[in-house]
């Protein structure tokens, strides 16, 4: 079939990546070093140790340009990989624009999104160590439901912390993980003293990633045989998800077309830096191209928030990261994208943001979710109401081409399909959802509660 005709373009088994790629191996200035919450100083990898397994604290310290995928992990990723890369023909036709749109389809994932790239790798290394249990916090439940499939995968105990605004509006996702054998508690819980302590200043807490994170961290600390696994934010997270974009510049290549802009929606970075951090080598080349990260605007943190060194949860138990954040405190609206609601984003994307070679905007939900049904009225694929921030933002870039009568190729990460969260879309259709107005009063009671760190680190980065 011509490519004036193919909507999906695939890559043969032969093509997949067999390395993950490093961004702190071309980045002109690296982010500064993570610091010790006790010692104020960048932690040791034994410091880090009673939390992650050890060949992820040297891939997360590393600064190779490419990181060999385990043989084993390959044929995980071979279920799936490669994801598909759709040309979005018929919202072109209804935008009436002359702007070509593609997007990497990461719903076609056995937990219908992207997050089991990272989940698969971080669960293998973690078991080839001896260790027995996995805990984890998740915002939405995509990460729950990725981890607790590698867990199934690998023979591994999965215990996991859910944002319980998220717990109690997406109860498919709960089932899903006990499906394949995980535990999964409403978060603050009253299982670990940092989630009572919550509780007992807030009964009817919504709960944070921030929350959820302290609970699932402080149970692999006092636990010998578990250790913690992260989502999203993190180095080597952005590390296993860069196969997304390594893919989509191979589809691309096989499309005979180059982006102008590539998007992605913004929690802690992980979709985003999936699809865009591949790209960075050619944008630190010269090459014209535009990288835009979308968040929502009750929780904007690239766009409304400092760049300081603060916390990754709110309990003040993991080591402290230079990022863009909104306060480790800050506990947002409890708005459908529950996987974008995070305080903090990615050093690395934080890094990149700061030095100019990343955009940044933020939409209401409203907004996304018109957009989300745009397109799955003319794609016939529902989104995640993550990814419907990236939908919203290639549509108006698009339409904006229509305007400078300019031609534009777009490429954006689905990041995942919506199908486990129909109540979100159920509530929209009802007219039961509204935006929900951004508190600066709130945000700057949070950001007082910064951390001080000593001089030579706070002007770093």
């Amino acid at each position: 079939m011509s490519k004036e005709l193919t909507n999906r373009i695939y890559l043969d088994p032969q093509e997949l990546p067999q390395q993950w790629y490093n961004v702190q191996a071309d980045m002109p200035e690296l982010p500064a070093p993570m610091l010790h919450p006790a010692t104020l100083k960048p932690p040791n990898p034994e410091d880090l140790s009673a939390i992650f397994a050890d060949e992820l604290i040297r891939q997360e310290l590393s600064t190779e340009r490419f990181i060999d995928i385990p043989q084993e992990v390959q044929d995980f990723y071979r279920v799936w990989r490669a994801t598909p890369l759709c040309r979005a023909r018929n919202l072109e036709k209804m935008l009436d624009t002359p702007a070509k749109i593609y997007f990497k389809y990461e719903g076609d994932s056995p937990t219908g999104s992207h997050k089991l790239n990272t989940a698969l790798p971080q669960v293998y290394y973690n078991k080839m160590q001896g260790v027995k249990r996995i805990a984890t916090e998740t915002g939405a439940g995509q990460w729950a439901c990725a981890l607790s499939v590698a867990c199934s995968k690998l023979d591994m105990e999965c215990m996991v912390y859910m944002v319980r605004v998220s717990y109690e509006g997406k109860p498919y996702r709960r089932i899903f993980v006990k499906s394949y054998g995980g535990t999964i508690v409403a978060s603050p819980s009253t299982l670990t003293a940092s989630g009572r302590a919550i509780l007992a200043a807030d009964p009817d807490c919504s709960g944070s990633l921030g929350i959820a994170i302290s609970e699932a961290v402080e149970e692999a600390v006092q636990r010998e045989d578990t250790r913690y696994c992260l989502g999203s934010v993190l180095n080597h997270v952005l590390l296993h998800q860069s196969v997304i974009g390594l893919e989509a510049q191979k589809q691309m290549a096989k499309a005979e077309a180059y982006p102008d802009i590539v998007i992605g929606c913004v929690g802690g970075g992980s979709n985003f830096g999936g699809i865009v951090l591949p790209y960075v080598p050619d944008k630190l080349a010269g090459k014209n191209i535009r990288l835009i990260g979308v968040e929502p605007d009750a929780c904007p943190t690239l766009t409304r928030g400092v760049y300081a060194y603060d916390y990754g949860d709110t309990a003040k138990m993991t080591p402290m990261m230079k990022m863009y954040t909104l306060g480790h405190g800050f506990i947002p609206p409890g708005i459908h994208a529950g996987g974008l609601r995070y305080h903090g984003a990615s050093a690395l994307v934080s890094k990149l943001y700061h030095d100019g070679y990343i955009e940044a905007r933020a939409y209401g939900q409203m907004d996304c979710f018109e957009a989300s049904l745009a397109f799955a009225h003319t794609e016939m694929i529902l989104p995640a109401p993550e990814s419907s921030h990236a939908i919203k933002a290639a549509i108006d870039e698009a339409l904006k081409a229509k305007e400078e009568g300019r031609e534009k190729t777009i490429l954006f990460c689905l990041s995942g399909h919506g199908f486990f969260d129909m109540g979100a879309y159920e509530n929209y259709l009802a007219g039961k959802l509204q935006d929900t107005p951004f508190s600066e009063e709130t945000l700057q009671k949070s950001l007082a509660e910064l951390p001080q760190v000593p001089d030579e680190y706070k002007n770093m980065g």
